[in-house]
């Protein structure tokens, strides 16, 4: 719906089509960041301010699951986290990116080391690919573990990409043909349940 560069690439009716016919029917939604505010926006709610936190994130993803989806994952990709989990202001600040799923009462955060490569084309519609291929092999579509190997295979993926070309170049796909469940590379994805104060306080 939105490309990196913030270019929106569906014209508002098919926005609202799409919104209206097929996240009622979706398993686990996918956005980034841009595509996520665009949904916001198209269901009639206020703009959502720039993102600075992981707590923004979250919030954002609680707002799209009224649309429908079962599951809904935020890629946060495009906006680095510092030590605090707060979005990185200068680049030696880069540690972490947080992918934040939803499943309507549970937040789980899916958090990996920052990577610094030029190769990181398509590594959102490959986390979505990931997932979706996760969740048909899967007896019990178990949307949590699909989304924890999703990632796994998509930090392999840039870590052991081949400079190809010029400019943003691929994540390496193929990195476990010889392998049938693990990534070629120690993976750095922390898991964390996402609790609030108020839920410390129960």
């Amino acid at each position: 719906m939105v490309a990196t560069t913030g270019a929106q690439l569906l014209p508002t009716a098919a926005v609202t089509n799409l919104r209206k016919r097929l996240l009622p029917l979706t398993t686990v939604l996918t956005p980034n960041i841009s595509e996520a505010k665009l949904l916001v926006e198209n269901f009639g709610m206020e703009r959502f301010p720039e993102i600075k936190s992981v707590e923004q994130l979250v919030q954002l993803g609680a707002l799209l699951q009224p649309m429908g989806p079962e599951f809904t994952l935020i890629k946060g990709g495009h906006l680095p986290m510092d030590e605090d989990l707060n979005v990185a202001k200068k680049p030696e600040d880069r540690k972490y990116v947080v992918n934040v799923l939803h499943t309507g009462s549970d937040v789980m955060l899916y958090i990996t080391k920052y990577s610094t490569s030029k190769n990181t084309h398509g590594t959102g519609c490959s986390l979505a690919s990931a997932i979706a291929s996760n969740l048909a092999r899967s007896h019990d579509k178990n949307a949590w573990v699909a989304v924890e190997d999703a990632c796994r295979y998509i930090e392999a993926g840039i870590k052991t990409s081949p400079d190809l070309g010029h400019g943003n170049g691929p994540i390496n796909h193929f990195h476990s043909l010889s392998m049938t469940q693990v990534p070629p590379t120690e993976s750095s994805l922390e898991i964390r349940p996402y609790y609030t104060d108020l839920d410390e306080n129960i």
